[in-house]
């Protein structure tokens, strides 16, 4: 989420290498973003090769600054201990 929230669109390849997963970790996730609305997925083809593109929507770019901001509290809350 946080590689689609800075860059406006990273192909599936482009986001296999970043992560470095399988194609199979990559694909069970970017399914369950996409059904949760997160992330939209773009098939297409360039000349005879597939390309499967991805971009954060606006629900997910919501969710992921509410997780950044509990994960800050939680860092803050660390430090005060």
């Amino acid at each position: 989420m946080s590689a689609l929230a800075v860059n406006d669109v990273l192909s599936f390849n482009d986001l296999k290498k970043l992560l470095e997963i399988t194609d199979g970790n990559l694909s069970v996730h970017a399914r369950r973003l996409e059904d949760t609305g997160y992330v939209k997925c773009t098939k297409s083809f360039v000349g005879r090769q597939p390309r499967t593109e991805f971009r954060i929507t606006s629900p997910g770019r919501r969710a992921l600054e509410i997780y950044l901001q509990q994960m800050e509290s939680v860092i803050q809350a660390s430090r005060k201990s």
